[in-house]
């Protein structure tokens, strides 16, 4: 396997899978709940995901669950800039999750350095021109909707081939826009509008989405399909949340061994571990190839 790890134009360079940390500024995400609404508290645990071995740091002040409906730009600016603006000071590389032009250009103003919208620029028409303006690296995520009602829009005859033909044109809506190619990540949109057999197909695919040539992106943490995975039987509950950190982990895992830029994480010790331990096998299958091509 090739040990050339992806980059993206403006940020660090990493060689392996980096591993982005979720800090929600929200009192209703589907995974912490309110825990990090607090801004101080929200920039502490930023801090300490770093400390964890996060190499990015995600800051979010709206939720995007299923069914959340979405809170005005003067609260969402009030929630996340603060936040931006503390952790970029003490050093961390900061991603802003927003799909609002007027946060994104705000947060980049306080020093993030990625916007991550999870609408790819479709939410706010102004977001594109923004990201374009800024020179910022930005995020092409699958999505065919708001959040209020995404779950009616999972309706897919090959996912696979419908998700890599949907994020290739907004990669060409970003870069039409005047996004340069080489500052753009992509991201499949595990659980925006898929089911279980959905996300488990594009995680089982993701060649077919390294294909279209530009760094992935995966945010599985702490998902309905691990959960549905987990839960090991049709109608069994699956477990809360927070008790999936270990599948979640072992996602990391996987998806760095194929090549993923990014992990995007809640719980980053775990991932943190997994994705060095993928780095290690691709450095010994590397060696041994080299091994054998030498004796040759």
């Amino acid at each position: 396997m090739n040990t050339l790890r992806d980059r993206v134009a403006g940020l660090p360079e990493w060689d392996r899978c980096a591993v982005m940390g979720v800090v929600n500024v929200t009192p209703d995400s589907f995974s912490d709940g309110g825990a990090w609404f607090d801004p101080e508290l929200a920039v502490k645990h930023g801090l300490d995901l770093v400390a964890q071995g996060a190499d990015l740091i995600d800051v979010g002040g709206e939720s995007t669950r299923p069914g959340a409906a979405r809170v005005d730009e003067a609260e969402e600016l009030r929630r996340v800039i603060p936040v931006v603006r503390e952790l970029a000071a003490a050093g961390a590389v900061v991603s802003v999750d927003t799909m609002r032009a007027s946060v994104a250009e705000q947060a980049v103003a306080a020093g993030a350095r990625l916007v991550n919208d999870v609408s790819a620029g479709a939410a706010d028409p102004a977001m594109i021109p923004a990201v374009a303006a800024a020179g910022t690296p930005f995020v092409v995520m699958h999505w065919r909707g708001q959040s209020i009602d995404m779950n009616n829009r999972a309706v897919y005859a090959d996912v696979v081939g419908e998700v890599v033909d949907e994020l290739a044109r907004g990669m060409e809506r970003a870069v039409a826009g005047g996004i340069a190619p080489e500052r753009i990540v992509i991201d499949p949109g595990l659980g925006f509008a898929k089911e279980a057999a959905h996300d488990l197909a594009l995680v089982a695919h993701l060649p077919r989405l390294r294909a279209l040539g530009r760094p992935l992106l995966v945010a599985a943490s702490r998902k309905r399909f691990l959960g549905r995975v987990l839960a090991g039987g049709e109608g069994a509950a699956p477990p809360p949340a927070r008790e999936r950190d270990a599948a979640t982990a072992a996602v990391s895992a996987l998806v760095a061994r194929e090549g993923a830029w990014a992990v995007r994480v809640h719980e980053v010790r775990a991932s943190a571990d997994a994705v060095r331990v993928a780095r290690a096998l691709e450095t010994a299958a590397d060696d041994t190839q080299d091994d054998a091509t030498g004796a040759a």
